[in-house]
């Protein structure tokens, strides 16, 4: 694969990973972009694996005090640490029982398609602006119930299909039950961090018994050190920006992207 082509995939994935504009769609699209074959699913999840890294460098705090909080939990305490633990530990069953029949009955490589990133992207931009135009802004993560944990658990099956957006979605349901934004975005990136670890897990087996590990190895790895400086790079702007501007500036890309899409399938 070029080096080019590694170099935008991970400053592709980086930057889109946390934002709600679904990186899968932009991972997907890029080779069209530069000319090229499909790089496929096992590559962009390396590049997910970056991203991950990223995370939990940025949010290192909240990590170490969800470790101190799981510790806890082992002698009947809750911690607040704990609780957001099992905060995201509610929200995960739906994302991985789906996950992983679309893997065992092969239909992954189904979703990839132009045709329904255009349409997904299009589709849930709308709630994520109405969400965020009528949500209250007064939540957070230590008022968050675990039944709104579940519930946004539950959206985040949507982020299966390419264009939907993990972040879009979780960010959607978390401005729908009154999160803060800055709150929302927080518990999306979270609950990104078991999700993408699942994936590179899968991603490192299938590539532990490829003919050509080696190469798809040393691929994803050039990858996953770019997307992480790009990811970390992200997640500082928006946590930084997303109580001021708000979510209508990715919903308006979105929009664009969208028919961007549907304007060259019709051509």
């Amino acid at each position: 694969m070029p080096l080019i082509q590694l170099i935008v995939l991970a400053l592709v994935q980086g930057l889109t990973e946390f934002l709600p504009i679904s990186s899968s769609a932009h991972l997907i699209l890029a080779p069209d972009a530069l000319g090229v074959e499909d790089q496929g699913p096992l590559i962009d999840v390396m590049a997910h694996a970056g991203s991950l890294i990223a995370v939990l460098v940025y949010f290192w705090r909240d990590i170490f005090d969800v470790a101190r909080g799981k510790l806890a939990l082992l002698t009947g305490r809750i911690t607040p640490g704990g609780r957001i633990a099992l905060l995201v530990a509610a929200s995960m069953p739906p994302v991985f029982i789906f996950a992983g029949a679309l893997y065992a009955f092969d239909l992954v490589d189904a979703l990839r398609s132009p045709a329904v990133i255009a349409g997904a992207t299009l589709v849930f931009a709308l709630p994520l602006w109405l969400a965020d135009r009528y949500g209250k802004q007064t939540g957070t993560l230590e008022t968050l119930g675990f039944k709104d944990a579940a519930l946004i658990g539950v959206a985040q099956l949507f982020a299966l299909i390419p264009g939907a957006s993990r972040s879009g979605v979780t960010m959607t349901a978390g401005r729908a039950l009154g999160l803060k934004r800055s709150e929302s975005a927080r518990f999306s990136m979270l609950m990104a961090i078991p999700v993408i670890a699942a994936f590179a897990l899968v991603s490192v087996i299938d590539l532990a018994g490829a003919d050509d590990a080696g190469a798809s190895l040393e691929a994803g790895l050039i990858v996953a050190v770019l997307s992480f400086f790009a990811a970390w790079a992200s997640i500082a702007v928006m946590m930084k920006l997303v109580d001021r501007i708000g979510f209508l500036p990715f919903v308006l890309y979105r929009l664009a992207l969208g028919l961007f899409l549907i304007g060259l399938i019709i051509l």
